[in-house]
């Protein structure tokens, strides 16, 4: 990431957790309720295209304004493209929604960017995760296949990419192992993961202090 951020392109598709990632590189607040494209409210929907924001894009760590077709010209080995992802399952293998014949981003970027080389880095909750095998999934769901669904039937692509949780974010950003100790709650817990902190006490210690001092800070994520 630093090296693309120096020296190449940073592509952070749609997304609700992508939004945290865009304010972070761009150290501006942004309109998360817009950042995204597909979501799961009350149904399986999409936001409407006139509302959606535009994905970020870093040419050598500055915002630059180029259409879907110009950044996949660009793209290349050495460049990240950071894709988000609706599931995560046991063996790690992420997977993502797909209400688009044409397969969304997924299809638009992800698929050329495999196939060039280029790093994805997949940011996920923990709360996504599953019991069954994404891979196993993937064969038996499909927008044509389903015959019914609340909300958009979709297909599920199996994704391969650096998976980034709140396990491997607590481990890079504060030296400590983090274990999922438990998924969601109620009211302002919904959503939310509930970690067990281990390694050096001081270490711990400011992790915990931080990290418990940041949670009430951030509402639930809202799109519209």
């Amino acid at each position: 990431m630093q090296r693309a951020l120096r020296e190449g392109l940073v592509v952070v598709t749609l997304g609700t957790t992508n939004a945290y990632v865009a304010e972070e590189l761009l150290g501006n607040p942004i309109e998360r309720e817009r950042f995204c494209a597909g979501y799961i409210g009350e149904d399986l929907t999409r936001l409407p295209v006139e509302r959606q924001a535009k994905p970020l894009v870093l040419r050598r760590g500055e915002p630059v304004e180029l259409s879907p077709d110009e950044t996949l010209a660009e793209l290349k080995a050495g460049d990240v493209l950071v894709k988000g992802a609706n599931v995560l399952d046991p063996s790690g293998v992420c997977g993502v929604f797909m209400a688009s014949p044409a397969g969304g981003t997924v299809g638009k970027f992800a698929l050329p960017a495999v196939a060039r080389g280029v790093e994805i880095v997949i940011p996920i909750s923990r709360a996504k995760c599953i019991h069954g095998s994404v891979a196993a999934l993937a064969r038996e769901v499909g927008i044509e296949r389903v015959d019914a669904a609340t909300g958009s039937a979709v297909g599920l692509c199996p994704l391969v990419g650096t998976v980034v949780t709140e396990v491997e974010a607590v481990a890079l950003l504060y030296g400590v192992r983090a274990e999922h100790l438990a998924s969601e709650g109620v009211g302002r817990g919904t959503g939310a993961v509930t970690l067990l902190l281990m390694g050096g006490e001081a270490d711990v210690g400011k992790a915990f202090a931080e990290l418990s001092a940041l949670a009430p800070t951030e509402p639930p994520p809202t799109v519209g």
